[in-house]
């Protein structure tokens, strides 16, 4: 119980900091995949990477990308969705 109310408190202790810096949530571009990007690439870090990164990736840079954060780091992605992902980041956020 005690573990359930920390996650809690800590749950709205962040969400209290975000508010007060005044954090303006990053909304991508909408097309055919953005769902997928916003389900998996967020679970893990925030979404202004993909914006923040777009002038330096071309389309072989973000197969690398998606690719590092599954065989890397670990991110439970499918094939499918791996694909839908890079494929959307290189259509929307591509150099």
């Amino acid at each position: 119980m005690r573990s359930i109310t920390t996650a809690v408190l800590s749950m709205a202790l962040c969400a209290a900091v975000a508010a007060a810096a005044d954090e303006k949530q990053v909304v991508l571009r909408k097309a055919d995949g953005a769902e997928k990007v916003e389900t998996n690439c967020a679970i893990c870090h925030s979404l202004d990477y993909i914006p923040m990164n777009s002038p330096f990736l071309n389309a072989a840079g973000w197969d690398a990308e998606v690719a590092k954060m599954i065989n890397a780091f670990g991110a439970p992605i499918s094939p499918d969705d791996a694909k839908i992902i890079a494929d959307y980041l290189k259509a929307n956020y591509g150099k």
